[in-house]
């Protein structure tokens, strides 16, 4: 992803009301996918947590939104301080930018530039939430939002993206998140899971998606959604790339959703929806980070390579024993370090940069680089978010109460729920409703007969 320091420079090119125009696409494209992750997980969990699921990623809508405008921007994409954090006054609070102040060079506004990164910045806590299912407070999730993106998400978008940031300088490649997005979050997942606990019943209980409609029209929304996703993060479409990217973003996610189902047939014996929808997102996953770098070929065998190794990375928690309910370090932990890896093998040196892996004559050199990012991201989100976790646990608690998670989180937590199987009303908290003409009618034919 192209980043730096915007400037006024008498040099800068004008703003292009094309790209603007485009980039405000890619970043509603983007935002779709939030509500699209809400869905998806929402379909997975049982009856009795849709609606938590359903907030766990409505909820960073809100909160990421307004810390990302207060200092998130500035902290991310900020003049460099030290190769770790970004600091410009003139971000915080986007009080200090111009209307038509362009970004780094780049034909579109800053404005623009940072309303693309803040639906970013808002998913990817979203991703965490699904290997939380059932059992996190929502008061608690909502701060724990609010400490991870300010310790983790902030700067670890600093050292891949911003200029100056010591990934980035390094020469590590992420085009649109593979590090930043899906190995943050994966290895966040991992961290609090571990900390909190497992569900009850884990390994006992079926717990089986209530709505697997809603899980394919998640995954629908979010293939949808990841076009803006990758291709917009070229900042433009003068040269071409972005175009490759779109291809590339296609290709991959089809190859690694029929790989997925390939391997479950041979595995488990049948072709499942959810193995569709979650092959689907494997593949979005490793092509985010390596789709500016190969080549469409190159895209089909980074596809399948993720759709099988994540479909065997899922079983990993029964194996192993860490409760991931929607498989969030399966399929975003493992896709991303996949995706980001690969590079060192399928970049070709004619598209995103002039980088070139071992496949087409790089040697290991570029290997070697995303082998550190991948390790500085796992390791200090890893990490970071347990202690934020475990500190929060022995402060305000990060879990329901045992009979609260028993009985189902949605009535105790949101006061509602996601079905009304009562035939009448709205959430938990309603009320029978009065009788019809026509139930009257029919009490009435009751007394006769009973008569």
């Amino acid at each position: 992803m192209p980043t730096g320091i915007s400037t006024l420079a008498a040099d800068t090119p004008t703003l292009s009301a094309a790209n603007t125009g485009f980039m405000l696409i890619c970043s509603a494209l983007v935002m779709i996918m939030t509500p699209g992750l809400a869905f998806f997980y929402g379909g997975m969990v049982r009856v009795k947590s849709t609606l938590n699921m359903l907030m766990m990623s409505f909820i960073s809508l809100g909160i990421v939104t307004i810390l990302w405008v207060l200092y998130g921007f500035s902290a991310a994409f900020g003049t460099d301080k030290g190769g770790f954090i970004g600091w410009t006054s003139d971000y915080v609070g986007l009080s200090g930018l111009g209307l038509t102040q362009l970004w780094d060079g780049y034909t579109i506004p800053v404005y623009v530039f940072a309303v693309f990164q803040l639906m970013f910045a808002i998913i990817t806590p979203a991703l965490i939430s699904g290997a939380l299912a059932d059992r996190v407070k929502f008061t608690a999730w909502a701060l724990f939002i609010t400490l991870w993106v300010t310790v983790v998400y902030f700067p670890v978008a600093h050292w891949v993206w911003g200029a100056g940031g010591w990934l980035f300088e390094l020469g590590v490649i992420d085009f649109a998140g593979g590090t930043a997005v899906h190995i943050n979050a994966g290895a966040a997942a991992l961290g609090v899971i571990l900390v909190i606990g497992k569900r009850v019943g884990f390994k006992k209980d079926p717990m089986r998606p209530h709505s697997l409609p809603l899980v394919m029209l998640g995954a629908g929304l979010l293939w949808f959604g990841w076009f803006g996703f990758n291709a917009g993060s070229w900042l433009g479409n003068d040269d071409g790339v972005g175009a490759v990217m779109f291809v590339n973003t296609q290709v991959a996610t089809a190859a690694a959703m029929l790989a997925w189902l390939a391997y479950e047939k041979i595995r488990h014996g049948a072709f499942t929806t959810l193995g569709a929808a979650s092959g689907a997102v494997a593949g979005l996953v490793a092509i985010t980070p390596s789709g500016g770098s190969c080549s469409p070929l190159g895209a089909i065998a980074i596809g399948v390579i993720a759709g099988v190794l994540c479909a065997m990375a899922v079983g990993l928690k029964f194996k192993l024993g860490y409760d991931d309910s929607l498989d969030v370090v399966g399929v975003h932990l493992v896709g991303g370090v996949v995706g980001s890896l690969l590079i060192g093998f399928f970049a070709t040196g004619g598209v995103q940069s002039d980088a070139k892996g071992l496949f087409y004559g790089g040697g290991l050199d570029q290997l070697g680089k995303q082998a550190i990012g991948v390790g500085a991201v796992l390791a200090y989100s890893l990490v970071a978010s347990a202690i934020l976790a475990f500190v929060l646990d022995k402060t305000i608690g990060m879990r329901v109460d045992e009979d609260v998670e028993i009985s189902g989180i949605d009535q105790d937590e949101h006061a509602e729920t996601a079905y009304d199987f009562s035939g009448a009303g709205g959430g938990a908290g309603s009320r029978k409703a009065a009788p019809t003409p026509a139930d009257s009618v029919a009490a009435a034919e009751n007394k006769k007969v009973d008569a």
